[in-house]
């Protein structure tokens, strides 16, 4: 297996990026891949194939649609990124993805940079050692969330959010219209990726932001979704989104004085031993 490089920042890929060869396709001057296919052994085991590449002066890890592979529970494949970005020093991480709407009032191709989430998983207590108490008031990274605002106005798909609640759910399947009825007037968008990684990212003492499209109304939502069209938004709307990503991770320091980092504290919950029988 490979050596574990350093890097400053890693791209945990979603759909919106799948289509690319992210980021060679996009031939920017100022990106250099470094090295491919990287495949690490983790306590967890094996990671999905990462890239290595240099945007300016910094170092970037990504991999491709979280993790997940067939066979690899979506537990275990964001514990081994997590693991090899916690191993490499990496300290900010972006993620994107395609997301169902559940404000009637989002249309497709709008881009919302999330600030809170929802978690109606089954995926509890996805962590590492468990050496920390997490909190999660400030779950998304205001100083992320702000840089991907920016570079996203500048880039515009269509119309930028910049708040809204992402709820989780497990998949792969989508949500029933019962299921999307409850969760109006909670949260705004629906998929399936920031938890675990939120919990994660805190544990590892990282900040984290995302960038998701929505791609289709939620069941119920303004009107049947129709696959052709999501299709076509994963397509054309690729080569954006790489480009908000990079120009996002170009306008980054090494700071990290939003307070991600003193959000985790040790453990309240230590074996106690009492006295001998």
């Amino acid at each position: 297996m490979n050596s574990i490089l350093q890097a400053d920042v890693a791209i945990i890929g979603g759909s919106g990026t799948l289509s690319l060869d992210f980021p060679a396709t996009l031939s920017r001057p100022d990106v250099e891949v470094l090295q491919r296919e990287m495949v690490f052994d983790t306590p967890y085991g094996q990671t999905p194939p990462f890239l290595l590449f240099r945007l300016g002066d910094k170092k970037v890890l990504t991999c491709r649609m979280h993790g997940w592979r067939s066979g690899v529970s979506r537990a275990d494949a964001s514990r081994q990124i997590f693991w090899l970005f916690r191993e490499a020093g990496v300290k900010k991480i972006l993620a994107e993805g395609g997301v169902g709407s559940v404000n009637h009032l989002l249309d497709t191709r709008d881009v919302i940079v999330a600030s809170d989430y929802i978690d109606q998983s089954m995926r509890k207590d996805v962590g590492l050692e468990g050496h920390y108490l997490l909190i999660m008031r400030q779950a998304l990274c205001p100083h992320l969330r702000q840089q991907l605002i920016t570079a996203a106005e500048a880039r515009p798909i269509n119309r930028v959010f910049r708040r809204g609640v992402y709820a989780v759910t497990d998949g792969r399947h989508f949500e029933s219209p019962a299921e999307v009825a409850m969760l109006k007037g909670h949260a705004d968008i629906i998929g399936q990726s920031i938890c675990p990684e939120v919990y994660l990212a805190r544990e590892i003492g990282a900040c984290y932001a995302g960038l998701y499209t929505v791609v289709n109304y939620g069941e119920g939502v303004v009107k049947d979704w129709e696959h052709s069209e999501l299709s076509q938004i994963f397509y054309e709307d690729a080569d954006k989104i790489a480009h908000i990503l990079l120009d996002t991770i170009s306008r980054l320091d090494a700071k990290q004085d939003c307070g991600c980092a003193d959000l985790r504290k040790p453990t309240l919950l230590k074996k106690v031993y009492g006295p001998s029988a």
